[in-house]
């Protein structure tokens, strides 16, 4: 008798261990690891995914599945769709001097990541897709939008950048409401200027809204000599 129970036994238990091991798979994945942090980067880089005009992969929507989400733009009120990580750094402290130092921007003023569908593939406008530009002001893109101050000033932004982020109204075909970033994803340059930018904005009296003297000769000198070589480049 005993001999028999220990047989069922061992059975019955076999037969549990069975089904238990077919159900697992089954399980939500969320039972047993987290989701991945949201990259900057393609989890494939070698795969050939379609860029805009800058070399970054263009995102087919923002806010799911993608490295583009809404990041609140901080003290100005504006929220806008941007390429998580070193991208949004440096863009949103663009959009933060912009706002405090040029002009104050409502919120119709500010656009982000938009659809490939649209926007033409080969020109800058492209990167808007890839998350990796913006539009500041989006129905002025004609050529003069800008006073004579307003424009020193943008221009001590831009050298603050260090040409990483060029402006549209450098570029052949005028569009002074486009910002974005001149530099493709493997430039070391970028992750430089966004840690650099991370560390002011982390110390009270640097970073955006800090007061700067954009007519000092040191500064003036640095910002014409990139809007020529941006102009002719």
């Amino acid at each position: 008798m005993r001999s028999a129970i220990t047989r069922r036994s061992a059975v019955k238990g076999a037969a549990v261990l069975g089904a238990a091991t077919a159900v697992g798979p089954l399980l939500p994945r969320a039972a047993w690891a987290a989701p991945a942090e949201h990259s900057t980067e393609p989890e494939n880089p070698g795969r050939n995914l379609p860029t805009s005009a800058n070399g970054w992969t263009i995102e087919k929507e923002a806010n799911h599945v993608s490295t583009v989400w809404t990041r609140t733009v901080a003290g100005t009120g504006l929220t806008v769709d941007v390429r998580i990580g070193d991208v949004e750094e440096i863009l949103v402290h663009v959009i933060r001097r912009f706002h405090y130092e040029v002009e104050e921007l409502p919120g119709g003023d500010l656009l982000g990541w938009r659809p490939i569908d649209g926007l033409r593939a080969a020109l800058p406008e492209s990167n808007l897709a890839s998350g990796t530009a913006v539009r500041i002001r989006p129905g002025a893109s004609a050529k003069g939008g800008f006073f004579a101050y307003q424009e020193l000033v943008l221009r001590d932004i831009l050298a603050q950048c260090e040409g990483v982020v060029r402006w549209g109204g450098d570029d052949g075909e005028v569009d002074e409401s486009l910002f974005y970033l001149a530099s493709g994803p493997q430039d070391r340059r970028v992750r430089q200027l966004a840690d650099r930018l991370r560390g002011w904005r982390a110390r009270p009296g640097e970073g955006a809204g800090a007061p700067v003297d954009v007519l000092s000769p040191a500064r003036r000198s640095e910002a014409d000599r990139l809007a020529h070589a941006q102009r002719t480049s």
